[in-house]
């Protein structure tokens, strides 16, 4: 068997630039040739960037930033029956204690759930509990979240589509608990707008679906003051394949676009702008994936302030979760995909993020194993109490590099968002296509630069040597979750109020098909015991579903 492993081709560069994926970003001068204009003299630039803590937030977005806190380390889980995931839970947080950081759950939802269906549904055969937990209905949250403080550890939630309804049964469950909603803080992921550009997620159509999420920001401005309604995600505009800046520029104009409508709803930005939040994704360009995060901050600042007249510095605030790349592990060798993690959860804390999850090494063979998740988080401690990486606040600013990076990734989103911005905004750019022939393109360049060799993915298209090993254990889904999910649904339909449950759809259907913010609605149907799948056709009746446009 051949042992060579295929060299990267070296592309020309010229003697006098450095360049990173295509940007310019250090000029380099002779002996006393450098210009007296130089940019990056370096009282322009300080007035530029600013200090840590101020506008525009360059160098992030607190003073002392992980000095005196540790960014949250927020770990994703979710898998089998809602006890299943419990379970793993209450796992993570025994390992995560004795550390200074904040911990925080974060919940994947399994497929049914994410598309709105009960786990009885035709449709959803063969992937109950698969990818996430399955949750049905008010109990299933009761179970999901059974013995875990609710009131003191924050929540996310990833889901979109259904987002509205599954957070009216957490907020149901935590009434039903006695514990107040202005004592429950979380995210709940929301950003449907990212689900027409890459992951398909959708249920009703653009319009409706961004409906719902204004709905959520308003109930929460009202109802909710420590929870983030919506977290703007370019997490998934990358792993779709997107470039770093195009991920940079359709995240923040997804933001602008839930601004601009909650503005029309008559809401003063003041009000919600705060709690507002942001989903990076942190991937294997190391200095880029920072600087995208010191523009995306510099970019939400600016566009807050002057394009929507916020008064708050709060509301200034791009404050965001990441997480390494999932589409960056490799099946072959996935040992290296440790390494990999700890890179990237590197980059995402040099650039200054509020929380973070590390991805566990087994991802791309199946559901994680409670070894590859404790290695996972170990990682993050790592990062947190050995590299020293918190004792200074800004530890690249002031790079040539890195600032200079900075700028010009900060200039092309700026760039991209003008060019939505010309064609209407996201919902008509969604019915153009546009998002989607963008990603499509960057995607297919990837692949070229892997297949020419250009780009070297170790395991993959060089060093090969060891593929034919299995290195980890995968974690199996055993078909009973899904039988006896779907045995706990029936029997739950059976000790229900028939009268009630149909008195609380007719009223969702009522709210929707009047313009009326349906979450009120969504609460009592979830304390009704309606199920995610009966209030989510409900308001189906009235919006209808989409399956989208002509020119996809």
């Amino acid at each position: 068997m051949s042992t060579r492993t295929h060299a990267a081709a070296q592309p020309a560069v010229d003697p006098e630039t450095v360049t990173l994926s295509g940007y310019v970003v250090e000029q380099r001068y002779a002996p006393g040739s450098v210009p007296t204009q130089d940019p990056r003299d370096p009282s322009k630039a300080h007035a530029r960037i600013g200090e840590p803590g101020q506008f525009p937030f360059t160098r992030g977005v607190h003073a002392t930033m992980y000095r005196n806190r540790l960014w949250t380390m927020r770990q994703f889980a979710g898998f089998g029956s809602a006890d299943d995931t419990n379970r793993r839970f209450k796992y993570l947080l025994e390992n995560a204690k004795g550390t200074k950081a904040n911990t925080g759950l974060s919940t994947a939802f399994d497929l049914p759930t994410l598309m709105g269906r009960d786990s009885d549904d035709a449709l959803s055969a063969g992937e109950v509990g698969r990818c996430g937990v399955a949750v049905c209905t008010i109990e299933d949250m009761h179970r999901l979240y059974a013995d875990i403080p609710v009131g003191e550890v924050t929540v996310s939630q990833t889901i979109n589509g259904p987002a509205a309804v599954i957070w009216a049964m957490y907020l149901a469950m935590a009434r039903e608990r006695g514990i107040g909603w202005d004592t429950l803080g979380g995210t709940l992921q929301n950003d449907i707008l990212k689900e027409f550009h890459s992951q398909n997620e959708f249920i009703y159509p653009p319009e409706a679906s961004v409906k719902l999420v204004v709905d959520t920001i308003e109930y929460a401005s009202r109802h909710l003051p420590r929870w983030n309604s919506v977290s703007i995600s370019g997490y998934h505009i990358r792993e779709a394949g997107s470039s770093a800046t195009q991920e940079l520029a359709f995240t923040l104009r997804d933001g602008m676009e839930y601004v601009e409508a909650c503005l029309k709803r008559g809401m003063d930005v003041d009000t919600f702008a705060p709690r507002l939040s942001f989903f990076f994704n942190s991937h294997n360009e190391f200095f880029e994936e920072i600087c995208k995060l010191r523009a995306a901050r510099r970019i939400w600042a600016n566009a807050m302030r002057f394009r929507f007249g916020a008064k708050q510095e709060r509301s200034w605030l791009m404050r965001t979760h990441v997480q390494t790349a999932g589409c960056s592990l490799t099946e072959q060798q996935p040992l290296n995909n440790i390494v990999r993690v700890a890179f990237q959860a590197m980059a995402g804390v040099l650039g200054g993020c509020q929380s973070l999850h590390t991805d566990s090494m087994d991802e791309t063979l199946g559901l994680p194993t409670e070894q590859a998740v404790r290695v996972a988080l170990r990682t993050q401690q790592i990062l947190a109490h050995e590299t020293g990486v918190h004792r200074t606040v800004d530890p690249l600013g002031g790079s040539w590099f890195v600032e200079a990076l900075t700028d010009r990734m900060e200039n092309d989103a700026n760039q991209l968002i003008a060019e939505i911005d010309d064609m209407g905004g996201v919902v008509s750019g969604i019915h153009k296509g546009y998002f989607r022939r963008q990603i499509a393109e960057a995607s297919y360049r990837f692949g070229q630069e892997m297949e020419a060799g250009d780009r070297v993915i170790v395991g993959v298209n060089a060093y090969p040597e060891g593929n034919d090993e299995r290195q980890v254990s995968i974690l199996q889904i055993p078909h009973s979750v899904e039988t006896e999910q779907c045995d706990r649904l029936a029997r739950f339909r059976r000790e229900r109020s028939a009268d009630g449950v149909k008195r609380a759809l007719d009223r969702i259907r009522g709210d929707a098909r009047e313009g009326r913010n349906v979450m009120d609605a969504l609460v009592e149907g979830a304390l009704a015991r309606c199920t995610l799948g009966e209030m989510v056709q409900a308001m189906a009746d009235v919006y209808g579903r989409y399956a989208g446009g002509p020119e996809w």
